[in-house]
């Protein structure tokens, strides 16, 4: 009944209530933004790494630290899964955790800000010393209409905010610096970027690159992660923390909960979890899969689409699915009040090249999606299962019902000795 009802009331109506509830509970809870130094982050991809690599800097450089992302919540040291499937949460809820925040000491947050809560104003009452943006891919169209209109929200959060660090390789960045009162910018390809990653190496174990002459290592592989250290990099730097202490911190952080997140196992296959749920974000993550290919080895692919969101962007997913991984499985991710099977329907119309029950199977179980992937692969091959990342549970109607990638597979895994 409220999802009906709230599909049925205008968004415009919708936002004033966010409005008025997020400035009232600024208010009530004695307006806590005011006393932290935050930092907000937005953007299609990468959020949750480079907000997750900002705390670390931070914590490194001896700050009292709280963060709040799409997966986590920290505050000084404490830490607890996100399980709301929300990147931001309400104006109340917010404030709520920035009250806590002050409490405890924390003189820092960092915060992952989505577009849908900076259309709908859930953040007004919060000031932003910072405000990072790591890129603009397609995503939320169905909510935004136009990708000038996702843009346009994205930048509200730059709107006040003292400080702008900007992607200088994605779409248009100068629209993201115009106005602003201090700019920072980074790059992977551009030297003149403000945090410029200087003799970029990428293998499989990570990534090693300079700035300023101060040597970087991350972890995690793939040069979009490069990307998100240099986010991480820049917006600490600007508020004065030193190169060597963010060098310190991002070389000992060495995974992100979901984010080409990998799975240990005894079939001799590399096996991957990564919350990738756009056409970017996917087109990435299998270019560097194809980087790490062994000869001979496969790609296998778990992926689904979720309901209620961009029904235009799921055959442009299975297109880039079905051209980059050898063997694909489509399953279910979140339905929401969709019909799973028009999911999978509308994702099906991009599959190119594959044969029905050779090299494509449509298995709406994740589980037993899952349980074939396992069971068709060799030492060597790679395994991607996508959409899900960390999340503890899968949307279904209003039910939330028990769910992690991880778990699931390594059950599978453990049923298979």
């Amino acid at each position: 009944m409220r999802h009906i009802i709230s599909k049925l009331l205008p968004q415009g109506m919708k936002n004033f209530f966010h409005l008025v509830e997020a400035v009232a509970a600024s208010w009530y809870f004695g307006c806590p933004s005011h006393g932290l130094t935050i930092i907000g982050v937005t953007g299609t991809n990468g959020k949750t790494t480079t907000a997750n690599l900002i705390a670390r800097i931070l914590e490194e450089d001896g700050k009292k630290v709280a963060l709040a992302s799409t997966i986590n919540f920290r505050v000084a040291g404490e830490e607890r899964i996100n399980t709301s499937k929300f990147t931001t949460l309400s104006g109340r809820r917010l404030q709520g955790f920035l009250r806590s925040a002050a409490d405890a000491g924390c003189t820092h947050a960092v915060l992952e800000v989505s577009s849908h809560a900076l259309d709908q104003r859930r953040v007004s009452g919060i000031r932003y010393e910072v405000a990072v943006i790591t890129n603009v891919t397609r995503e939320h169209l169905d909510y935004h209409k136009t990708m000038e209109e996702y843009r346009r929200a994205k930048r509200r959060l730059f709107d006040g905010a003292k400080k702008a660090i900007v992607n200088l390789d994605m779409w248009e960045p100068e629209f993201f610096l115009e106005g602003a009162r201090e700019k920072r910018t980074y790059s992977v390809i551009d030297p003149k970027a403000d945090i410029y990653a200087e003799n970029l190496e990428v293998s499989l174990s990570g990534s090693t690159f300079a700035v300023s002459g101060v040597s970087f290592r991350v972890a995690i592989p793939g040069t979009f992660n490069v990307e998100n250290a240099l986010a991480a990099i820049a917006a600490t730097s600007a508020i004065g923390v030193p190169l060597e202490t963010a060098a310190l911190a991002i070389e000992k952080v060495k995974l992100v909960p979901g984010r080409m997140d990998s799975v240990e196992n005894g079939l001799g296959a590399h096996i991957f979890i990564d919350y990738a749920v756009t056409p970017d974000s996917l087109d990435k993550l299998y270019s560097l899969a194809s980087s790490m290919r062994a000869e001979g080895a496969k790609i296998v692919s778990v992926f689904g689409a979720c309901g209620e969101r961009d029904r235009g962007k799921r055959p442009i997913m299975g297109e880039i699915v079905s051209s980059n991984a050898d063997i694909v499985i489509l399953t279910n991710e979140d339905p929401y009040h969709e019909d799973p099977e028009r999911i999978l329907d509308e994702v099906e119309q991009g599959i190119k090249g594959k044969e029905k029950g050779v090299d494509y199977f449509r298995i709406l179980d994740r589980r037993e999606a899952i349980r074939k992937a396992l069971s068709i692969l060799a030492p060597g091959d790679i395994l991607l299962v996508t959409g899900k990342g960390a999340e503890e549970t899968m949307a279904v109607g209003d039910e939330r019902l028990p769910w992690n990638d991880r778990r699931v597979i390594e059950e599978e895994l453990e049923k298979m000795v």
